[in-house]
């Protein structure tokens, strides 16, 4: 579904003669195929699944976060400012993200289903975040919240 999502955006993109939306969905387009190509090499016909599509797009808006910070450190605002037009693009394929209460309870509720006790059960916890809640989080700060849970 995810994947006739983007090529309708392109087509749209094209009509509508977007270049930030056609370049960007271009870009997503690419490091799908990418990842299609290195599934295939592992015995994997049909490609990767829409979960690792999610996955894909979050570390594509992660990456340009980062961008950001280094070009406003340097202070080239113009490029900041694409990388920002980029993750609104990406983000409109992506669902909804959880805010910090829904994210505490998804944890809470996750720890108490893997009866988690301590940090050695913070793959397994972190694991299931992702199964259940892919393209809804901020792993990064899951993980965090989390190990601070599993550290009381």
């Amino acid at each position: 579904m995810l994947r006739s999502q983007l090529n309708d955006a392109l087509k749209e993109a094209m009509r509508a003669r977007d270049q930030t939306t056609l370049s960007t969905v271009r870009l997503i387009l690419a490091a799908l195929k990418d990842r299609d190509i290195c599934a295939r090499g592992n015995g994997n016909p049909d490609g990767i699944d829409e979960e690792e599509i999610l996955g894909m797009l979050q570390s594509m808006v992660k990456q340009r976060r980062e961008s950001i910070n280094m070009y406003e450190q340097g202070g080239r605002l113009e490029l900041a400012e694409e990388e920002g037009n980029e993750i609104a693009v990406i983000e409109r394929f992506l669902p909804a993200q959880m805010d910090a209460a829904d994210l505490a309870r998804a944890v809470d509720a996750t720890l108490a289903d893997l009866g988690a006790e301590g940090l050695k059960d913070m793959g397994r916890v972190m694991a299931a975040l992702k199964e259940r809640y892919a393209g809804q989080m901020d792993f990064g700060k899951a993980g965090a919240l989390a190990k601070a849970k599993l550290n009381a």
